[in-house]
Parts: structure tokens; C-alpha cells; sequence
């Protein structure tokens, strides 16, 4: 059985006697409790720190469980969620399971039985459940390796549904390491050239003159070194896609010739004077923005409009938060394997770093990240000690930033220090009275205020 040392573990229950019998029977076995009165502050909570389980009720008033636990789910699916509820409320129960709950405890509750259910859920984790189901979603659409359920890709991923088929130029946009070469191999692989060549060519790593030679091929003696006949990728690619990253990366004078092959299906290699008919379906890739380029006379505005028949724009990981649970899971599966480490997944505290960074490097930079942390992990959940010390020391400056609070009343700025206090001090009233300067009885009554009924001295004693 797991012990509770450490374990940061959330109690949410309306009724205040309850709560108080919970607080101090978990506090008794090892937790670190925290405490909310309703669904809306526990999703509240949840956002501000990571918990390692939550044990919650489901009849509850605004907001009830099962209305928390998908919010809560919905943030940080690695949060183990335990529901309490009738005995003779069934119907209750099933619904929290499917809504993501590890499991369920019946009302009276067996404390013996409570343990161990609790015990068991801090070493649980769902992450690779939530990515196999998000496959099954995808449906026919072979996405490979592209992983995305956040709403801010829904528009992608239905533009990419009723464009592979077809075979229109397509013209990928979007940040460095935002993963646009897997969404031109998901072109690919969902087109009628699927079973064709996929041939990728960084622009930007290749000079003009190797450039030329990379995408159409040379004759023997073109220049020193030509010591043979050589196909370029433009050949390579017949039947099948060339993908040409960084696009906006070219040259003006390798444009134009780039230009002309789209326009005729033909090219010449250098040094030669044959023209080669090539089928190719074209897929370009920019982190620049083209429009922009035009303007400043740096990218050609026939070329522009060629390249751009369909434009697909990728999102920044960071607008697409609800899906770095998903890729973290993803990538965690994938080195697990290829490091013969058995990892059962991410501590809630971990997810939580990984939640609330701005991924300036996208997928690619978090794909780095959970592949450092595999080889550092000496255990079975990597946590907070795996992850770089830029990307834990990035995300205690920006929580250390104050919130906006442009429009909110004095009030609703009152209460969100004090339910913010109170959670940094994992739910210890007296400690979050001392930091707010205020006596503990005036913080009671701020959380009387509040809806959150003050308990008793001596029960808030025995927690402590």
C-alpha cells in the first residue's frame, strides 16, 4: 500500500462536518489535505496547484461532482478522481466512471475500504487511455503520428480530412516545431499516393547551389565533383509527394525555377538540357508569413499564389493546452520503449509544469523534454525533478506574476488571495492566516463568507 506522505490530496464535500471527519482521517494516514466546499472551487483549485488525488462527492449545490470531475479531467487527466456517493444512488456512480473517475466509494463510507481505494488511485494513470480513444475518434483518417483534440484543431483536422485526397498544392503555416512535416505525411499517407514516395527536403539547411542539385538531379561533369549522373528528390518523388520545408527560406533565382516545374510538371537537371516530365504533389511548409514576404519584395507573388491553393494553419502548443496531456503520453510511450523503461506516467505535480508552460519550441521542444526525462528517471512517474530546470524555473516566474485583475472588485480580488493562500499552504489555515496578516478568526469568517462553512477549532487542530 502507497504511503500518504506528500501526497497532496483535495477533499471537496459541502457538508462541513464531513469534510472535517475526512481532513482529519486522511491528515491521520499521511495526506497533505486541501479542502473545497463546491465543484467550482475545487476546479478553481485544481488549476492553481497540482493535487495527487482528489476524493469528491457528487450531490453537491451550483456546481455538483460529476459537472467538476469533467472540468477537472478536462484540465489535468492525470489527476485520479474518487467519487462519493449513495449507496443507493447507482445511477450516480456509473455516470462518474464514464465521465473519467478511477472509482467510487459508497456512502456510509468504509474507512478500511476508502484506504485502499485511495491508495490504489495515487498510482494510477489514464493518459494512455485518453490517446488510444483519441485514435479510435479519428476514424478512418490515418493521422500517424499527429495527436489533437484541443478545439483550436478541429478546423485542421477536418480541412486535412477533405484535402488528402485530393491533389491540390497545399501550403503548411505555423511555428517551428509545431509538427508541420507530420501533418504533409498525413497528406500523403490519406491520398491516392499513399503508396508512393514521401521525399522532405529542408530548404533552409541547404545552400542555393546544393539546393538546385538536391531537388533536380545533375549530369555528370556539371561542376567539380559531378562525377555521375545523379536523380533528384523531384525524381524520387514521382508518383508519390515532395514536401519542401521552409519554403520562404529559397532564393529569388531558385524560385523562379521552382515556379516553372509547378507550372509544367517538367524540369532539367543542372548541366543538362533534356526536359524530365515529373507527377509530383506538392506540400509546402513555411514558418514565415508569405503574405508578408511578398510585400517586402523577398518571396515572388506568383510563386505565393501557386504554392497557396490550400493553406493549413498549425497552432502553437501553447493554444492547444487540452492536448499536452496526449503528447506527453505519446512521446512517454515511445522513448519508454526505446529505453526498456517500464514508466507508468507523469506525477500530477509534472503535468502540472507541463500544463502551465509556454512552449516557445512546440511539440517538438516537449517531445525533447519527456525524452530527457525517460532517461533520467530512476522510478516509475516522472515528476518535477526529471523535467530541465529552465522549463520548472519558466513556469514559478510566470506563477509568480500577479493575475490580471483589470475589472475584478475589491471583493472577488479579496477572495481570490485568500482561496490561493489557503491552497499554496496545502489547506493549513493557520499558516494561510499568517502569510495574509489576518488573525485565524478573521479568515474564518472570510470563508464563512464564501459559502465555506468555519469549522471548529479543536477539529482544525487535529488536522493541522
Amino acid at each position: 500500500m502507497r504511503d500518504f506522505d506528500s501526497a497532496r490530496i483535495l477533499i471537496v464535500d459541502d457538508d462541513t462536518g464531513h469534510r472535517a471527519m475526512l481532513r482529519t482521517l486522511v491528515s491521520a494516514w499521511g495526506g497533505a489535505v486541501s479542502e473545497a466546499g463546491d465543484g467550482a472551487e475545487a476546479i478553481a483549485l485544481c488549476k492553481e496547484a497540482p493535487y495527487d488525488l482528489i476524493l469528491m462527492d457528487v450531490l453537491m449545490p451550483e456546481v455538483d461532482g460529476i459537472t467538476a470531475l469533467q472540468a477537472i479531467k478536462g484540465y489535468n487527466p492525470s489527476i485520479p478522481v474518487i467519487i462519493m456517493t449513495a449507496f443507493s444512488n447507482v445511477e450516480s456512480a456509473v455516470e462518474a466512471l464514464k465521465s473519467g473517475a478511477y472509482d467510487y466509494l459508497s456512502k456510509p463510507l468504509d474507512f478500511d475500504e476508502m484506504r485502499i481505494t485511495l491508495s490504489r488511485a495515487l498510482d494510477h494513470s489514464t493518459l494512455r487511455h485518453e490517446n488510444r480513444a483519441l485514435k479510435e475518434r479519428l476514424g478512418a483518417f490515418d493521422a500517424g503520428g499527429l495527436i489533437g483534440a484541443a478545439p483550436v484543431m478541429k478546423p485542421l483536422m477536418e480541412m486535412l480530412v477533405m484535402v488528402a485526397p485530393s491533389d491540390a498544392t497545399v501550403l503548411v503555416c505555423g511555428e517551428s516545431g509545431t509538427g508541420k512535416e507530420l501533418i504533409a505525411r498525413a497528406i500523403h499517407v490519406n491520398s491516392r499516393r499513399g503508396a508512393g514516395p514521401f521525399v522532405a527536403v529542408n530548404c533552409a539547411a541547404l545552400s542555393e547551389n546544393l539546393l538546385e542539385s538536391e531537388l533536380f538531379g545533375h549530369e555528370k561533369g556539371a561542376f567539380t565533383g559531378a562525377d555521375r549522373r545523379r536523380e533528384g528528390h523531384f525524381a524520387h518523388a514521382h508518383g508519390g509527394t515532395l514536401f519542401l520545408d521552409e519554403i520562404g527560406e529559397i532564393s529569388q533565382s531558385m524560385q523562379v525555377k521552382l515556379l516553372r516545374v509547378i507550372q509544367e510538371r517538367e524540369f532539367q537537371r543542372v548541366g543538362g538540357h533534356q526536359n524530365i516530365r515529373v507527377d509530383v504533389r506538392l506540400v509546402a511548409a513555411t514558418n514565415k508569413n508569405l503574405a508578408h514576404e511578398v510585400e517586402a519584395g523577398r518571396f515572388r507573388q506568383d510563386l505565393y499564389f501557386r504554392l497557396n491553393v490550400v493553406t493549413l494553419d498549425v497552432p502553437p502548443l501553447r493554444d492547444r493546452v487540452e492536448d499536452i496531456p496526449l503528447l506527453a503520453a505519446h512521446f512517454l510511450e515511445r522513448f519508454s520503449a526505446r529505453n526498456n523503461k517500464p514508466i507508468k506516467g507523469f506525477t500530477p505535480a509534472a503535468m502540472d509544469c507541463l500544463l502551465k508552460y509556454a512552449w516557445p519550441g512546440n511539440v517538438r521542444e516537449l517531445e525533447n523534454v519527456v525524452e530527457r526525462a525517460v532517461v533520467l528517471l530512476v522510478g516509475d512517474y516522472i515528476s518535477e525533478r526529471e523535467l530541465p530546470p529552465s522549463l520548472a524555473g519558466a513556469v514559478a516566474a510566470e506563477s509568480a506574476r500577479p493575475a490580471d485583475l483589470v475589472g475584478l472588485s475589491l471583493d472577488e480580488v479579496e477572495k481570490r488571495a485568500v482561496l490561493q493562500t489557503l491552497a499554496a499552504c496545502g489547506g493549513n489555515k493557520s499558516e494561510a492566516a499568517r502569510r495574509l496578516g489576518v488573525t485565524r478568526k478573521t479568515l474564518h469568517a472570510k470563508l464563512a463568507r464564501y459559502g465555506l462553512a468555519a469549522q471548529d477549532e479543536e477539529t482544525e487542530e487535529q488536522g493541522n
